[in-house]
């Protein structure tokens, strides 16, 4: 079961989030996402659980909880919306003739 976990400190590790979930059952991936132009962390993570018991046990017992001065927002990851999102970008400086 794939977890999104929100509100991160930029403080926050790989391992001390992986420790806490751990607590619930077998943790298989930690995933804390970073911008891609700076490299620092964007404030959320994916958590990937063995299974769907341990994954809700894990959502049920962390969600408001602390951790390093922030509380998380956690639930179960919703699938990424087909084509990226975004919408179109257009450029240029536009008043251009057909």
């Amino acid at each position: 079961m794939k977890i999104y976990v929100g509100n991160l400190s930029y403080n926050t590790t790989q391992a001390s989030l992986e420790e806490q979930f751990a607590a619930f059952g077998q943790v298989e991936e930690v995933a804390i996402i970073n911008d891609r132009e700076t490299g620092r962390p964007r404030g959320f993570a994916f958590v990937t659980m063995a299974n769907q018991e341990e994954g809700q046990q894990a959502i049920d017992g962390m969600n408001g909880v602390e951790l390093d001065g922030r509380t998380l927002t956690v639930n179960e990851a919703r699938p990424k919306p087909a084509g990226g999102g975004g919408g179109p970008r257009r450029g240029g400086s536009g008043g251009g003739r057909w």
